[in-house]
């Protein structure tokens, strides 16, 4: 079942896993940032928001990356001051494109990346370090305003790895 695989990394203020691509790996992940969240003064600002764009990009990961069977899923957070970073690590080098806006209000799908994109403050795609596959991140403070992320997409920061997460 989804647990983590490995011991996960843990340094001031940072922390990452390794999650198998299961259907239970979002909540596993929302909790992850939860607990991760928790151990520092008021970071509980950063739950509701980072915990919903967590959980749609580990969901996209999980349901959308083609990748060889048995390859994981890693979540990377970092917290700084008044800026909660998040990282979601897959095998895929297939970078993540937006559905059309507005969504279909009867698409039972498709709103995730927009939802990342207009309620984060930055978010964008990365080459892995090594050439295997992707992250996707993005970045949010808990005073961010709804559409203050719409300026920085994934192609505007395809390249711009910003941060300890590009290992």
């Amino acid at each position: 079942m989804a647990e983590t695989l490995d011991r996960p990394t843990t340094v001031e203020g940072e922390y990452s896993c390794w999650l198998p691509r299961h259907r239970r790996s979002p909540g596993v992940a929302r909790l992850l940032l939860r607990t991760f969240l928790g151990g520092f003064a008021d970071g509980e600002r950063f739950a509701e928001l980072g915990e919903l764009l967590l959980s749609e990009l580990v969901t996209n990961a999980v349901e959308h990356a083609r990748v060889p069977a048995g390859r994981l899923v890693k979540v990377r957070f970092a917290l700084e001051a008044d800026r909660l970073r998040v990282e979601v690590h897959d095998a895929s080098p297939q970078r993540p494109v937006p559905g059309p806006a507005p969504a279909r209000p009867d698409a039972e799908a498709g709103r995730g990346l927009l939802l990342v994109r207009e309620l984060s403050d930055g978010w964008g795609c990365c080459p892995r370090a090594g050439g295997i596959g992707k992250f996707v991140w993005f970045e949010c403070t808990p005073a961010g305003p709804p559409g203050a992320g719409a300026g920085t997409s994934a192609t505007d920061a395809a390249m711009t790895p910003a941060g300890p997460g590009t290992a």
